[in-house]
């Protein structure tokens, strides 16, 4: 089975008050304008391989995106000092096992190998000798695992549960800074090593399918994920100094679905869904970095039997992400000292296009 999801985010900032960078404590920075659309198209692919290696115990091979983000605007914006791009990516690797104990009960065991690749950058306030900038990057392997059952309660209606492990990933990589060309040689700008650590939370998930009649299911899931883990966001030099640390303290979320097929005849079947996802981050901690909030999802999507052997599914969401308020203030020294970078306040209007396009096969 193999899929390509194509995820297009958007994210327009609109100004309530943003006070612009210092420099010098006489004068200030331009404070810019609201920036282009922060979101942009991505690709995420996914690949799943099963095989029966006996008549109760089958091997399967995943190779998915779990976590994924990126916010990108302007060298203009309001926002520059406190973010201009931030990325990651990350790509994960799970083996398993399932395992048929008896015509009820199916338990599965699987183990994670995930790559992250994180990439930071923001502009610099250097005050009368102008404006620089930041790069920071970071990449690392973590592991972990993943647990699940499925227990058919009866004919039609089927229960599973899902445990995934977080998984811990210390990056590493580089700080480089772009200087103002103004900017006196003696003014140090440090580049070198940089490393972060980043938990990648657990996640317990409880869903359920059922078989209404010849034409009909429902199903439904309820998903809880721990980023309350998540409390800062800090990068070190190799040096062990610290270069930047941002409260996060993000909040534990649950996510509900509810969906629907139709068979509409032997080879199509049409699908429907809604959803609800919360969002981790309060309005009190929101940075530009991730201007998210709780989401609504509508999906619609349908399901081809070209051939006895091969499928063919293609599926549409539509999130609907409430007005996200943000109010960064960093007018205390934050910037090149003395010189600090403002404070970002206003609100964000979102939402999230995801088409997704699905070939299985059957050897």
């Amino acid at each position: 089975m193999g899929a390509l999801h194509l995820i297009k985010p958007s994210a327009e900032f609109n100004d309530n008050g943003s006070v612009p960078a210092n420099s010098p404590p006489a004068s200030f920075r331009p404070l810019g304008n609201e920036g282009p659309d922060a979101g942009d198209l991505a690709f995420v692919p996914n690949f799943y391989y099963k095989r029966d290696l006996t008549d109760s115990v089958k091997f399967g091979l995943g190779l998915n995106a779990p976590f994924g983000l990126k916010t990108e605007y302007d060298d203009k914006w309001i926002g520059r000092f406190q973010a201009d791009k931030s990325e990651v990516k990350t790509i994960n690797i799970n083996p398993s096992i399932a395992f048929k104990v008896n015509e009820k009960l199916s338990l599965g065991f699987g183990v994670s190998a995930m790559r992250a690749e994180a990439t930071l950058t923001r502009a610099v306030n250097f005050g009368p000798y102008g404006e620089g900038s930041v790069k920071v990057t970071g990449d690392d392997w973590g592991f972990g695992f993943n647990l699940g059952a499925i227990y058919q309660a009866t004919a039609d209606t089927r229960v599973g549960v899902a445990y995934r492990s977080k998984v811990e990933q210390h990056l590493d990589g580089d700080v480089k800074f772009r200087r103002p060309v103004a900017l006196p040689t003696p003014i140090p700008t440090p580049n070198g090593g940089g490393k972060a650590d980043l938990a990648l939370p657990e996640s317990f998930s409880i869903s359920a399918f059922s078989r209404v009649n010849d034409h009909w299911d429902v199903m439904g899931d309820v998903t809880w994920t721990r980023w309350s883990q998540f409390k800062e966001l800090a990068v070190y030099r190799d040096s062990g100094a610290l270069l930047t640390k941002i409260p996060e303290n993000w909040d534990n979320t649950l996510r509900y679905s509810l969906g629907v097929n139709y068979r509409y005849s032997d080879v199509l079947k049409l699908r429907a869904g809604l959803a609800y996802d919360e969002e981790a981050i309060s309005n009190h901690y929101r940075t530009a970095r991730i201007p998210g909030n709780d989401r609504k999802w509508l999906s619609l999507g349908a399901s081809y039997q070209m051939t006895p052997a091969s499928k063919f599914d293609i599926g549409y969401s539509h999130l609907f992400i409430s007005d996200a308020k943000i109010d960064d203030d960093q007018t205390a020294v934050s910037g090149a000292a003395p010189f600090n970078s403002g404070r970002v306040r206003g609100d964000f209007e979102g939402s999230v296009d995801i088409l997704s396009l699905q070939l299985t096969h059957n050897f």
